[in-house]
């Protein structure tokens, strides 16, 4: 018999309740994991908590805002209560309310930072508090951190700035969280996926189009269920020497991505004056790699 990938594992899924999430929990349920499913709305944690149930597995569901401090608390300790631990945080919750720069109203902008970026951040930040605790009793637990990204915080997008900035703050939240935890026995990681959720579909008709299933029953590189085999490993034991690295998913392809790499550089070695940086930064930018284009830029 082939030994689960994380047996006996405790593992905490935020936006479990639909879509990339709900496959992060199956798939770590179908690993061994006791998952906890944390969702906002109720019918959804609990039927994915049920679901594992009944294919024999064990999950709790838990209902609970992810940017809530006292929640984020709560939802660390339901998971020591029951299953004797944590060992696995994936922050996945998110929603989009997009606009372009010039129409987005205050309220947009915080809804989704405040979702994305502080959400992360809280549930993060009560589980380190517990595995800190744990390392300095002398029971250090082999812990994993997986944030979710997205290409549009590696690369921007249109029309979705309050989106792009959290999920590039997700990115440098994940690497300064590597730095600082790892003496705890805690790695993290991101992954920037790419799959049919509710909230591609309702990003407009092309992209609505470009996700939908293939009529054909060929591979179905949009299914949310492909994003998870990366995610479950990067929880396992097996990942311990992957920290602070960034993953896009699609489909069967993983990709490295090397954010935040100097490139080229030139050093006077005394303060430049402003007339010579012109074709100091030309020459700079000719050495360098090409940006990425923005998604949906023109």
């Amino acid at each position: 018999m082939v030994d689960k990938l994380n047996e006996g594992r405790v593992a905490i899924v935020t936006g479990a309740g639909q879509g990339i999430g709900r496959a992060h929990a199956l798939a770590f349920a179908a690993e061994g994991a006791q998952v906890v499913v944390n969702d906002f709305d109720t019918n959804s944690a609990h039927a994915v908590a049920d679901e594992i149930v009944t294919a024999g597995g064990r999950a709790i569901p838990v209902v609970s805002d992810v940017a809530d401090w006292d929640a984020g608390a709560a939802m660390i300790a339901t998971a020591v209560d029951t299953f004797g631990g944590l060992d696995i945080i994936v922050n996945n919750a998110g929603f989009v309310r997009d606009r372009m720069l010039v129409a987005m109203s205050e309220d947009e902008w915080d809804a989704v930072v405040r979702v994305h970026l502080k959400g992360h951040f809280v549930t993060l930040h009560h589980a380190a508090a517990y595995w800190r605790s744990e390392s300095k009793a002398g029971r250090q637990r082999t812990a994993r951190i997986i944030n979710t990204s997205s290409g549009a915080g590696l690369f921007g997008s249109v029309g979705q700035g309050n989106y792009v900035a959290a999920k590039a703050g997700i990115t440098a939240l994940t690497i300064q969280a590597a730095a600082e935890l790892g003496n705890y026995g805690v790695t993290a990681n991101a992954i920037a996926p790419s799959a049919r959720t509710q909230m591609t579909m309702g990003a407009g008709e092309a992209m609505a189009a470009q996700m939908a299933a293939p009529a054909d029953g060929s591979f179905d590189a949009m299914d949310p269920a492909n994003i998870s085999p990366l995610v479950v490993w990067l929880g396992s034991t097996e990942s311990s020497s992957v920290t602070g690295r960034v993953f896009e998913v699609e489909g069967g392809k993983v990709t490295v991505i090397d954010a935040f790499q100097r490139s080229a550089e030139q050093d006077k070695g005394s303060r430049w004056a402003p007339g010579e940086l012109g074709p100091v930064v030309d020459e700079l930018l000719a050495k360098s790699p090409v940006p990425v284009p923005v998604y949906g830029a023109r």
